[in-house]
């Protein structure tokens, strides 16, 4: 409960450029006493109207709730890349699952980025979709390996993806700390609150009904379950938890796996012509670093920064001075460029960075710690959802099977022991390690 309201006002989008640029929905009715559906899905992100949306579709009466607004969490704070394949790279899933598990995970990545942009498509949802994500490398070892996964991608899938050497990186994105590094442009970037806004109009033209400021406390598990709001409660043949970095304590199996962390993102005053010294290429980047930072264009020729991460409920104090620290070491000269927005959201993360999907109960599923890759994987994690709860769970089982680990140290102790370690692996990046 505490991540829900610790940094924001209750039913109020924070002043973040996203909430600035886009038109918001009209407030959504705060469920009061009781009502009966076929599925109740618990938390009105990416996961939870995609899986509404897909469910409605398909004739099925669906309830979807959540504590604060739709789009409100990660969904609609995020920095916008629409990556394709998993948080974790092909070689890396091939070591983890085998060749052919590791085959159907990229296929299914490549499904869920078809997805996004199908939806867009058929329902008009103007999120200036972009096509084109970058990733760099910060020292020369880091640019060889990217190069070398572009060749596997070329030989093992099929995929093509563009290799940059230092020169020809520097002519798309003009940064002195970047040797290098790959582009792949089957991946796309978008206005995310946007997109989670016209999703929820999607629903609503489907049938779904939305109920915001409806807070789910407790789950009692029967045929048919009942969920628990502050004001009232659902009575629904299947529950599908969708709440990812704000679960809290709704399942404990989720909760020892799904762990939520901060991410914070800065938005400049537009720069004008000095879009040139930053990006070239109306792309996204995202670097090497194991603390990632990444970036994009905005549509009014803004840098839209993401940096810097912190782990408790607490953002903190000066968020944009959390963030000009990493983006004036990618952009010196940007040391003195005003920032008018910075926000901070919490997204989840696992232990494995892959998203974790499982059914709770025999009527009860739950998706979520897409560990910065939520984009795709978060809207194809609703709609595998949904085909499950209509009897087809191929896609789902497929997911569910990712080897999962609990966070060690329990409740009490899994965030200083990921801070600990966090802080070490950034100290590496300092040193080029």
């Amino acid at each position: 409960m505490q991540l829900l309201y610790s940094n924001d006002k209750r039913g109020a989008y924070p002043n973040s450029w996203y909430a600035a640029t886009t038109t918001p929905l009209d407030p959504f009715p705060v469920l009061k006493g009781e009502t009966q559906a076929d599925v109740c899905v618990i938390g009105a992100g990416y996961t939870g109207l995609s899986t509404a949306l897909h469910l409605a579709q398909a004739g099925r009466d669906v309830v979807l709730i959540d504590a604060q607004r739709v789009g409100f969490g990660a969904s609609g704070r995020n920095g916008g890349q629409l990556g394709t394949g998993q948080r974790r790279d092909q070689q890396e899933l091939e070591s983890m699952v085998g060749k052919e598990a590791a085959l159907r995970l990229w296929k299914m990545g490549l499904e869920a980025v078809d997805l996004c942009t199908d939806l867009i498509a058929r329902h008009s949802i103007d999120c200036h979709l972009k096509q084109g994500v970058a990733w760099s490398g910060s020292s020369q070892s880091d640019v060889d390996g990217l190069h070398d996964y572009a060749a596997h991608m070329g030989t093992t899938y099929g995929y093509q993806l563009e290799t940059h050497d230092a020169d020809s990186f520097a002519s798309i994105c003009p940064s002195p700390d970047y040797k290098g590094g790959i582009v792949d442009m089957g991946s796309y970037h978008l206005h995310p609150l946007a997109f989670a806004f016209g999703l929820a109009r999607a629903c609503v033209d489907a049938g779904v009904r939305i109920y915001e400021g409806t807070r789910a406390h407790h789950i009692e598990h029967r045929s048919p379950a009942i969920v628990r709001t502050d004001q009232g409660r659902i009575v629904a043949d299947h529950v599908v938890l969708a709440g990812n970095g704000y679960m809290g304590g709704l399942n404990r199996k989720v909760a020892a796996r799904v762990m939520p962390i901060n991410n914070f993102i800065a938005a400049t005053e537009p720069l004008g012509d000095g879009v040139a010294k930053v990006l070239a290429r109306d792309i996204a980047v995202a670097d090497s670093r194991f603390v990632v930072n990444y970036f994009r264009l905005s549509h009014d020729r803004r840098l839209l920064f993401g940096g810097g991460e912190s782990y408790g409920y607490r953002f903190p104090s000066d968020i944009a001075a959390k963030v000009r620290k990493p983006m004036t070491e990618i952009f010196p000269h940007l040391a003195d460029v005003a920032i008018d927005y910075a926000w901070g959201g919490t997204l989840a993360i696992t232990m494995k960075r892959l998203p974790f999907l499982n059914r709770v109960a025999p009527n009860v599923l739950s998706a979520g710690g897409y560990s910065g890759h939520g984009l795709g994987n978060a809207v194809q994690a609703g709609q595998l959802m949904a085909q499950a709860i209509q009897g087809q769970s191929d896609g789902f089982d497929v997911m569910a099977a990712i080897p999962s680990t609990p966070f060690p140290g329990g409740s009490a102790m899994r965030t200083p022991l990921l801070a600990a370690a966090m802080t070490w692996y950034a100290l590496r990046d300092r040193l080029g390690v």
